[in-house]
This record gives C-alpha cells, sequence and structure tokens, in this order.
C-alpha cells in the first residue's frame, strides 16, 4: 500500500486519483449522428448519484455504459424494478447542467423526459428560455417543466444559474460555478465542479477569445491558473470540434487543436509558467465526425494535439460509453 501511495505522489496529476471525480461518457460526438450527442456523467468518488454536463444523448451511452461495465454498482437486482439502463437514468442521474441550448447537447433531455423521474436542470438565463420558449412549449414537445407555457408537468425544475456565483447542485454532493462562453456570438456557458477535494472544468462549446473577440477563456484560465498551482484542478473537459485546416470563418464559434494549444498556453502563463501543465488531464470531446471515405477525423484530431504539444498536457479521447476517473 505504501509502495502504491509513494507511487501516486511521484506521478504529478495521478495523485490525484486517490481521491477525485468519476466520468462516463454518454455522448462525444460533435453531431451528425444522433445516437452519440455530447453527454457525460460526473460524481464525486464518495458519493452515489451523477450530475450529467449536458444531455444530447442520455440513453444510448447509458447503454453503451453497462455494456461496457462502466456502471459496476449497478446489477439488475439493485435496478429491479427499472432495467439497468434505466435505473442509471431514473435514479443516479440527480441533476442536469445544460451549458447550451442547442440541440446537439438538449435532445436526450428533452426525448427522454417523458420517462425521467422529476429533477432540477441548472443553465444560464439564455438557456433556460430556449428551453422553455422553444422546445418544453406544447409545440416541439410538451412542457416537462416547471415554467412556461401550456400545462406544465413539472418533471424538470429550470434553475437559472447567475454567472460566477456559486450553487449547489442537487443532490449530488457537488457545487458548481458558472462562467461564460461565446459560441459563435452565442452564449455557451462553463460549469466548474467542486466537492471537498478538488475541482473539474466542464465547457460548452466555445471559439477561441481571438476569434470570438471576446475574454471569456482568458477570464476562465484566469480563475484555473491557481488551481492547477495548488494541484485542485482534477482535469477538464474541452472540445476540439475540427481538425487544423477548416478556416476560421468557417469554425462557427468551435476550437481546432492548434486553436485550443494557443488557449492552453495562455492558460499555462496564468498556471506557473512553463512546464505547469504537465500531465494534467484534457479530455477532449464535441469532434465533428466526417462522412467521407478514410477520413478518421478523431485520429486526426488526437494526432494534430499530440504534435504540437509542448506543454506536456495528457490529452484523453473518451469513446461511448468510457469510464474514465480523476
Amino acid at each position: 500500500m505504501m509502495k502504491k501511495m509513494l507511487a501516486l505522489c511521484l506521478s504529478g496529476y495521478s495523485a490525484l486519483a486517490m481521491a477525485g471525480f468519476d466520468v462516463v461518457a454518454l455522448g462525444v460526438d460533435g453531431g451528425v449522428s444522433d445516437g452519440n450527442l455530447t453527454s457525460y456523467l460526473i460524481r464525486s468518488d464518495n458519493q452515489t448519484r451523477y450530475l450529467a454536463l449536458d444531455a444530447g444523448s442520455l440513453l444510448p451511452g447509458i447503454a453503451k455504459g453497462l455494456q461496457k461495465g462502466s456502471f459496476p454498482q449497478v446489477t439488475p437486482e439493485l435496478a429491479a424494478p427499472y432495467t439497468p439502463q434505466g435505473y442509471v437514468f431514473r435514479q443516479l442521474i440527480d441533476s442536469y447542467f445544460i451549458s447550451h441550448a442547442h440541440l446537439d447537447h438538449v435532445a436526450g433531455l428533452i426525448i427522454g423526459s417523458p420517462q425521467d423521474s422529476k429533477k432540477t436542470l441548472y443553465a444560464q438565463a439564455d438557456t433556460v428560455l430556449t428551453l422553455r420558449n422553444h422546445y418544453f412549449n406544447w409545440k416541439a414537445w410538451p412542457n416537462f417543466t416547471d415554467a412556461g407555457n401550456g400545462a406544465r408537468l413539472g418533471t424538470y425544475r429550470l434553475q437559472t444559474v447567475r454567472p460566477q456565483q456559486r450553487f449547489t447542485l442537487g443532490l449530488t454532493g457537488l457545487s458548481g460555478v458558472m462562467y461564460p462562453l461565446s459560441h459563435d456570438r452565442y452564449p455557451s456557458s462553463m460549469l466548474l465542479v467542486s466537492d471537498r477535494e478538488g475541482s473539474f472544468a466542464y465547457f460548452g462549446d466555445t471559439g477561441p477569445d481571438a476569434l470570438e473577440q471576446s475574454r471569456n477563456l482568458d477570464s476562465i484560465w484566469r480563475v484555473l491558473g491557481p488551481l492547477i498551482e495548488q494541484k485542485q484542478l482534477k482535469g477538464m473537459i474541452i472540445e476540439a470540434s475540427y481538425p487544423n485546416g477548416v478556416e476560421d470563418k468557417s469554425l462557427y464559434g468551435h476550437l481546432t487543436p492548434a486553436w485550443l494549444l494557443k488557449e492552453l498556453k495562455n492558460l499555462q502563463q496564468y498556471s506557473g509558467g512553463d512546464g505547469s501543465l504537465k500531465d494534467l488531464p484534457v479530455v477532449i470531446g464535441h469532434i465533428k465526425p466526417s462522412l467521407k471515405q478514410g477520413e478518421d477525423v478523431r485520429a486526426t484530431i488526437k494526432q494534430q494535439l499530440e504534435q504540437g504539444n509542448e506543454l506536456g498536457v495528457r490529452f484523453i479521447l473518451m469513446e461511448q460509453g468510457d469510464r474514465q476517473q480523476f
């Protein structure tokens, strides 16, 4: 046991694996494939219930996670009277954080709502308004929320969160602080999830500051930098939607490996300078699949990230259903 502890202490960020966060990827693509859209579950190691970070695809991702053994705690006996898939969906997901209201981040929530249990949905004001006015409105879909038009079925409590103000995330034992992002001038958001041991950053869709004519990412790096210096940030999930070579004007508020590396270099200057990001786990999400023969966008993006990785960051590309501990 002592040898294991020593090995962990000598391995930088992996030392945090002793107490941290459990993440399951329910959806990792940035569009096109409707069964594998952006959604991750996160929980503190010492808690049983998850917070869903976006909800592009829920039930297909849960099924894949069960197949891969990513929910080892769930047995048919425990799940009864539900299926294991139904139990994870209804009982283990405690609440949702929605980074922005684009369809590839909310489709699973909307489609699954008739079978869901009562939960709180946390989001910034613009996202709450879009969900209320354009999705749960008895035209696009019945109103399963507690606000808006027509009969309110009340499955979801819509909770507007304010930027840079800490709030409690349901019964997950987690708290969060939301920071604004710019996604082709459209409001998106990042959630800094924390428990007593540390923090984890989840980014919704975002473009680089230079293209968005914004300082949103810079403001976030200034917050995350000290956490990295104190070894408090266990990791992050951030997008790299397109490979290098896609023109800036065609990114529509997204990142490429080159732009992400440039932004992370900015983070490094707030984290203690050269070498401060070594072994920091960075999960890459929202990769947009290609329908062209012989084009493996995931492999290309992974290669481009590694080629430019002078920072020593540990890039992770999770597949649907994968479980990772931070």
